[in-house]
């Protein structure tokens, strides 16, 4: 039987949307999980994954349309189906027997249910886990910051939720009092799921947590059988409970020391940030382990050694389990993407350092100023690459995107994997404006309190890891981006200078390209643009 897939809520705000691009044609195999659709809401835009498998039969909202919330956005089931009774215009039509089929199940359903009503009721408002990002899938509390019984305002910071990027602060759109709390510090759930009630003090949202959790589980069941029950039949309140339980699913993580995460206070946190205490190494004191101030004041550091590993009887077989966090499913699920979908191939240079030694050693005799030879490689790629836009340039399936203004994304490493910071409009700003971003990213990377436009918007990526003693390695492209530069460390080494053999000092690089859009000849000026720059860096300041 055919399934009516609806626009969907795609945010707590979101009232209509755009089909930015189909993925899928009519005619097409959809398999669960597949991309269907690009839907540009008020917030971002989003890729729309297929819950059912099928053939898509039919399309009701086209490429730069925009709907409201619910409306027919296609249909799927099985090739050849006739679905004229599903069609009226623009919005699923039921027929008479399908309709008594489904209110007589619901009726049914209702039955079963306690005769507590699942409509909200008057000032009462029902907060689910917000897409923080546009590859956010679900969602750990990190912090509640206000309790049940709280009163809440417009803007109050209700918790901190770790995302497959960050951990961000989320912040209330309503104003009430904290009537019900879904989802416990440590707790992971996907988005839309039952996050908080907001509402009048006093106000009984028993029935309602209770509804939204049982729609949750029973939905998925009838879907099937019964894909009427998607239409938007139902008051607006009513039914952005219910569209939004059948995405709710729970995964909850008791154990903050196996899941990689660590809880603190925001006072905690702050004090740890300014004496540069690695909160991972702090024992905490508070409820269930969490890090409070006077953890952070009785600080001492333990003496560094070589580490210890973990000792194992001989012959016996031994291994730690540690769950995946949200942001290194993020890694593997683009970095997979970039490597299948992007044909890489690689560029392979060496320049002469000795220039760049002299002119750092200059640059950071001046008081006050202090480069590391990572900004001055930022800089020289941002000259360069206004001078090669194809470098700096995106691919999408219809088109390509050579971009005018140049944001340099860089590398960090963190424990739960790679976060890559923007350095926007890099050839505008001097050497210590680009160290002193680089620095601040770099730690806020680190604590990760990145925010979601700190990491957005990159042209062009660096990594460097060099000051790990790696002298050449390749990356991976950090889609949508065409190219990701490898810096390798600088090695004293003899090198031959007017035919004779001298100690020199050298550096190796590699330009991983996209074949779409780099051809190997334009990736090679663009190196010899940057050797330029980085041989005579004199250049990048005149």
């Amino acid at each position: 039987m055919a399934e009516v897939i609806n626009m969907p809520r795609l945010s707590d705000t979101m009232e209509e949307g755009t089909v930015a691009s189909w993925l899928k044609k009519v005619g097409d195999k959809v398999e669960e999980g597949d991309i269907l659709a690009e839907i540009e809401t008020d917030k971002a835009t989003m890729e729309f994954e297929s819950f059912n498998e099928g053939t898509l039969l039919h399309i009701g909202i086209q490429e730069g349309e925009t709907a409201k919330v619910d409306t027919l956005l296609a249909i799927i089931g099985e090739e050849g189906e006739d679905i004229s009774s599903y069609l009226n215009g623009s919005t699923p039509e039921v027929s008479e027997e399908e309709e008594e089929v489904t209110e007589s199940a619901v009726e049914a359903s209702s039955k079963e249910e306690s005769n507590e009503s699942s409509e909200l009721p008057e000032g009462v408002t029902v907060v689910t886990m917000p897409r923080l990002s546009d590859t956010m899938e679900e969602g750990t509390v990190a912090t509640w910051l206000k309790k049940v019984g709280d009163d809440v305002e417009e803007g109050d910071i209700l918790a901190e939720i770790e995302t497959d990027k960050a951990t961000m602060e989320f912040e209330s759109f309503q104003s009430g009092n904290l009537l019900y709390i879904g989802l416990e510090e440590g707790e992971t759930a996907k988005v839309d799921s039952l996050l908080a009630i907001i509402g009048p003090k006093g106000t009984d949202v028993s029935g309602i947590a209770k509804n939204f959790k049982s729609d949750s589980g029973e939905a998925k069941k009838e879907a099937k059988p019964e894909p009427k029950k998607e239409a938007p039949k139902a008051e607006p309140k009513k039914e952005e409970v219910k569209t939004e339980a059948p995405k709710a699913s729970t995964s909850v993580s008791n154990a903050t020391s196996t899941s990689g995460r660590v809880f603190a206070s925001p006072l905690a946190k702050k004090m740890a940030d300014e004496k540069g205490v690695n909160l991972s190494q702090v024992k905490g004191s508070g409820e269930n382990g969490r890090i409070v101030k006077k953890d952070i004041e009785n600080y001492t550091p333990a003496a560094q050694g070589a580490s210890v590993g973990k000792f194992v009887a001989t012959g016996q077989e031994d291994f730690d389990e540690v769950p995946n966090s949200n942001m290194r499913k993020a890694i593997a699920k683009n970095l997979a993407k970039s490597k299948f979908t992007a044909p890489h191939y690689y560029l392979n240079v060496e320049f002469d350092m000795e220039n760049a030694i002299a002119f750092r050693m200059q640059y950071n005799s001046i008081p006050d100023t202090k480069i590391s030879y990572n900004d001055m490689i930022v800089k020289a790629c941002a000259l360069a690459l206004k001078q090669h836009p194809q470098v700096n340039s995106q691919w999408f399936d219809d088109r390509m995107q050579l971009n005018n203004h140049v944001h340099i994304g860089v590398a960090v490493a963190v424990p739960d994997g790679l976060l890559v910071p923007v350095v926007k409009f890099a050839n505008e700003q001097s050497l210590p404006q680009i160290g002193a971003a680089v620095r601040e990213y770099a730690g806020k990377a680190r604590n990760k309190k990145l925010a979601l436009d700190e990491m957005e918007g990159s042209t062009f990526t660096v990594s460097n890891l060099g000051m790990f003693g790696i002298d050449s390695f390749t990356s991976i492209i950090n889609q949508p981006n065409s190219a990701i530069l490898s810096v390798g460390n600088i090695v004293e080494k003899p090198v031959v200078k007017n035919g004779q053999i001298v100690v020199g000092n050298t550096m190796q690089l590699c330009l991983a390209c996209d074949h779409r859009t780099v051809d190997g000849a334009t990736g090679a000026q663009f190196l010899q643009t940057l050797k330029g720059y980085i041989e005579n860096p004199v250049t990048m300041v005149v």
